[in-house]
């Protein structure tokens, strides 16, 4: 576990901002805004794309998102929604590992991405975080054809603490549908801080991060994971994991039993890559962005229910 603490405290301290990163020192531009297919200098936005930064999703302050879209509207375009990690007290949308990789892969195909900021502990506990997601997946939905995409077109994406987030929902997906939000086609868990979360608070070696986000209400632990609310069929689910880290995939896997258990097609990816390289590569060239478009595309193309 203290390997896992080391590189989780690793993965914090790297969450510096790309320049859209740098915007949270700075005001954000207001309503869409497009840039030209060459970018004015390394601090700029990707190039060739259009944005809309802090739509409010929530009354929460922290209850915002990131829309990232082709320069040219094509309605019905797939999208994602991808939420931030940060051990469920920090982290933010903007994060360069969040965003800068993945969008620079997936808009230019014609995907929206949709980076979603959520209430941090102390704030809000993991299960209140994880309605405040479901929340935005609401609202991207119901405003979806505003930027080009299809609410029937969504996958939702989680990294570490937000791969926790994205987990529950997808176990529970009740917890979504309370807020107005519709079936989407599946989700992909980037490395989840941990599916079973009795199993987690009930090891009397578990880093304090834990302790901070679900405190010692046994009933909390069990509303807010994933493996006990897991209770029936689900969407197509991709685990991804590092093999650098002895528990990572072994957790991943027993998720995943028990989602195919129910004849959910779901499957673990392990990857040869730090904690922080889960997220951070993924959308680099390579066989883990390959597998990871790989199970995206089959979603959108009807290919796994």
């Amino acid at each position: 576990m203290n390997s896992l603490r080391f590189k989780l405290a690793l993965v914090l301290l790297a969450m510096l901002a790309w320049s859209a990163g740098d915007a949270r020192t700075r005001a954000l531009p207001q309503g869409r805004v497009c840039t030209s297919a060459t970018p004015s200098s390394k601090h700029s936005l990707p190039a060739n794309m259009c944005f809309q930064f802090d739509v409010a999703y929530g009354s929460n302050a922290k209850e915002k998102l990131d829309v990232y879209m082709p320069p040219k509207m094509v309605p019905g375009a797939p999208a994602i929604l991808m939420v931030h990690g940060g051990g469920w007290w920090q982290g933010d949308k903007l994060d360069t590992p969040v965003v800068r990789n993945k969008v620079e892969a997936w808009v230019p195909t014609g995907v929206v991405f949709i980076s979603v900021n959520y209430p941090l502990v102390p704030n809000a506990n993991p299960l209140q975080q994880a309605q405040s997601v479901a929340k935005a997946l609401a609202y991207a939905q119901r405003n979806a054809a505003t930027w080009g995409a299809d609410p029937d077109r969504f996958i939702v994406m989680g990294f570490s603490a937000g791969g926790h987030l994205v987990s529950l929902l997808a176990a529970q997906p009740s917890l979504a549908t309370a807020q107005g939000a519709r079936p989407w086609l599946g989700t992909v868990a980037l490395d989840s801080a941990v599916y079973d979360v009795p199993a987690v608070m009930n090891n009397p070696y578990h880093q304090t991060l834990y302790d901070q986000a679900f405190g010692t209400d046994p009933a909390l632990w069990s509303a807010a994971s994933p493996m006990t609310q897991l209770r029936g069929r689900i969407a197509p689910f991709l685990a991804v994991c590092t093999t650098q880290e002895a528990n990572s995939c072994v957790r991943a896997q027993q998720f995943v039993d028990k989602a195919m258990s129910y004849g959910t097609a779901a499957s673990v990816l392990p990857q040869n890559l730090t904690h922080g390289q889960i997220n951070d590569t993924l959308g680099l060239p390579s066989a883990y962005t390959t597998q990871v478009s790989g199970f995206m595309s089959s979603l959108y193309n009807g290919t796994v229910r």
